[in-house]
């Protein structure tokens, strides 16, 4: 009996769900990636004897890992197994405010009032309102297409649409938190979750003040074994299920006849070769998807020039020495925050006093460094490659970085650091092919960005989909398997 057959460009987290829901759909899927090792961005790094997860450090809304597994009929706790975290994020603030995001509201609403001047209830009316835009857009924007006129007559979808005027898609989410909260250390800290999809809080609609609720509303998570973990139940369930991987495989066109998908034509091994699919789903990068993969056929133009997302430096740091002031997830504010969004989205720069993020998976799983160490992923948001000097501004960077850290640690961590690598812009691109080196595709400082996101179809293709983060819905975990899950469902 014939099997369809499909080929999935990149095994990044969307490309690794998208083959097992087609696997379990009774297709024969082979997956074809570029570099030796699947995961995407969602990798790890190896560095003497520490072990960093090289991208993604928050799990939030895990179920959609887990139904991956339900769906096949196979229990998640026999391949993946992660813990709930007390403290989402440690905060600390250049006045010498430190302020802990604790799971339970409760505590979390107590540390506010012992810590800043602001009303407890705001902050829970905050979070409240949260989770009702929430309820609203999720069947809108996560769960279905928004490119199938069919959808809008759902009546949820049709709720969701009705109720859009109480959406705050009018002004900033800078506008929003400052309206909400009195205490500018408040409106800081939600500000900080426009930089969950690689936007600009003072451009950003307000509508993405549904973010918090993932945290807060779903909760927090580490993986047992680190984030890695993620990808490496997901590649054993998708071998368990029959997916052929072709590892060190780069896909150089997507073959087509007519306006039909034919197949994917590859260099492996120094060969050029080509393999026949009845569908290509590419879990490449959309606009290097058309730029390198479909030279032949026009893309669309409005869709692909919207602006990039913001990108990162990242420091990952082996250091000597036991900080235990520090959380598994940390964040160190900028004094200036408008100023360093301006530095980022408008002028392609780095700000002189960045905000900087350290996740230490170390607190959480022990063998991730030496004992009396610690494994630093340190991170700054940066601006996507226009051809900017990268070496100077990196340079620049760790030492700001290491100047703030030891003034605010109160401890000298230069002297402590005794391995690095870095991870910039333009190594982004290299290892995952995301359009200049942007770790979210288009931006959303927009309030119709939404919907300027490339489907997870193609409309003058046959046969052709698409799935991460570059595409409906969006970047980060989450939405990267939403992603998968709309683009297989058409099939």
């Amino acid at each position: 009996m014939y099997k369809k057959t499909c080929g999935v460009i990149g095994a990044g987290i969307a490309g690794l769900a998208a083959a097992i829901r087609l696997a379990n759909k009774g297709y024969e899927v082979t997956i074809m990636e570029a570099n030796a090792y699947p995961g995407g961005k969602l990798s790890q790094i190896e560095l003497q004897d520490f072990r960093f997860d090289a991208g993604p450090s928050l799990f939030t809304m895990p179920h959609l890992v887990d139904e991956l597994f339900q769906i096949t009929q196979k229990d998640p706790r026999k391949y993946f197994n992660y813990k709930s975290l007390d403290v989402l994020c440690k905060y600390f603030y250049e006045d010498g405010t430190v302020l802990r995001a604790y799971k339970n509201l409760e505590k979390f609403e107590t540390e506010v009032a012992q810590n800043t001047y602001e009303a407890p209830q705001k902050v829970r009316e905050y979070l409240r309102n949260s989770r009702v835009k929430y309820d609203l857009t999720a069947n809108i924007f996560l769960h279905r297409s928004l490119h199938r006129w069919q959808n809008y007559l759902k009546w949820d979808v049709l709720k969701g649409v009705l109720n859009f005027y109480r959406l705050d898609t009018m002004r900033s989410l800078d506008a929003l938190n400052r309206k909400r909260f009195e205490d500018p250390r408040m409106v800081q800290f939600f500000n900080r979750y426009a930089t969950y999809n690689g936007s600009d809080p003072y451009q950003t609609p307000g509508i993405m003040n549904i973010i918090p609720h993932l945290e807060f509303g779903y909760g927090a998570f580490f993986p047992q074994g680190g984030m890695y973990a993620i990808t490496q139940s997901l590649e054993k369930l998708a071998l368990d299920m029959g997916v052929r991987f072709l590892y060190n495989t780069k896909a150089v066109q997507i073959q087509t006849q007519g306006r039909e998908v034919k197949g994917i034509e590859f260099e492996k091994e120094g060969k050029t070769q080509s393999m026949n699919f009845d569908i290509v789903l590419s879990n490449m990068d959309v606009v290097s998807t058309y730029r390198h993969l479909l030279k032949g056929h026009r893309g669309p133009k409005k869709v692909l020039n919207q602006t990039k997302s913001s990108s990162a430096i990242i420091f990952y740091w082996g250091v000597k020495a036991v900080f235990p002031e520090l959380e598994l997830h940390n964040i160190f504010f900028s004094q200036s925050y408008a100023q360093e969004f301006a530095s980022i989205f408008k002028k392609g720069s780095l700000h002189e006093d960045p905000t900087v993020y350290i996740n230490i998976s170390s607190k959480e799983n022990p063998s991730d460094a030496p004992p009396g160490a610690e494994n630093w992923f340190t991170m700054i948001n940066a601006p996507h490659n226009s051809g900017q000097d990268w070496d100077t501004l990196i340079a620049q960077s760790r030492e700001r970085i290491i100047h703030k850290l030891s003034r605010i640690l109160k401890k000298d961590i230069r002297p402590l650091i005794v391995c690095e690598e870095i991870l910039d812009p333009r190594r982004i691109f290299l290892k995952t092919a995301s359009d200049k080196g942007a770790l979210y595709g288009s931006s959303s400082n927009n309030r119709f960005a939404a919907f300027f996101r490339h489907p997870n179809f193609s409309s003058r293709i046959k046969n052709l989909y698409f799935c991460g983060g570059s595409v409906h819905p969006g970047g980060g975990i989450p939405l990267c398997l939403h992603s998968a899950k709309i683009a297989t469902d058409f099939l």
